[in-house]
């Protein structure tokens, strides 16, 4: 919604099973947005998606947003001691190959514009322990890896930049499904000196990470979190363990 209120054309996609939930054709309709389908699994998907795209644009694409992830031991409840490795493989093929797949998909089709920007949405559990994120942590270390790996490319080709936003703890589909979520928010506010990084104030930073003026920032996982991750402990936390 940000980078259409800011002039953007955009297209959105979500995996053909979650269209059927229609959430996100209330968000095409809000931004006058084509909806596309794709698996990110499926590399014959994500040309597709491409080519539908670059024939709405007219042309190349300036900015890409990659926010997919499904943790599918978490939403069976395994504990991360009990990893089934087939959920195990489909996480990280969901939550973080298919950042790889978006990138060769677009490298191949020579589909972002010069100096284009793709965002990918992380989290700290990727460099920290949180125990009931689980696999999604593995995930997302890997999400940030594919980042920087593929940045260095693109930057020398095109000068595209790649880069993760690490959020705050933040109220989704998928973060609905781990175990003591509502707690954590609560915590990381009480930890956080400006506390907890709204959606839509991240919303904001994403704007600001795909316009020009952020032209030289690449392959870097960009803290978003009101000062989370630079943080021990703070009085109020203290306070609250000393009830």
């Amino acid at each position: 919604m940000r980078c259409y209120e800011e002039g953007a054309q955009l297209v959105l996609s979500n995996a053909p099973v979650a269209l059927r939930m229609g959430e996100i054709n209330k968000l095409a309709e809000a931004v006058k947005a084509p909806v596309v389908a794709a698996d990110v699994t499926n590399m014959d998907d994500l040309k597709k998606l491409f080519e539908e795209s670059m024939k709405h644009f007219g042309g190349g694409i300036d900015f890409i947003l990659h926010s997919i992830g499904m943790g599918l031991n978490v939403r069976k409840g395994k504990k991360y001691t009990e990893l089934d490795y087939g959920f195990n493989q489909k996480t990280l093929d969901i939550s973080a190959m298919s950042l790889h797949r978006v990138l060769r998909t677009a490298w191949d089709m020579d589909a972002i514009n010069e100096a284009g920007s793709v965002v990918s949405l992380t989290y700290i559990a990727a460099q920290r322990v949180f125990p009931d994120y689980s696999e999604m942590a593995d995930a997302k270390a890997l999400l940030e890896s594919i980042t920087r790996s593929f940045g260095y490319h693109y930057g020398l080709r095109k000068k595209v930049r790649v880069n993760t936003v690490s959020q705050s703890p933040t109220r989704t589909t998928a973060g609905g499904g781990i175990k003591g979520f509502d707690g954590f928010i609560a915590f990381a506010e009480k930890l956080s000196p400006l506390g907890n990084a709204t959606g839509d104030e991240c919303a904001d930073y994403c704007v600001t990470l795909f316009s020009d003026l952020t032209k030289m920032v690449t392959m870097q996982n960009l803290f978003h979190d009101g000062g989370f991750s630079s943080t021990g402990i703070t009085e109020e936390v203290i306070k609250q363990m000393e009830k």
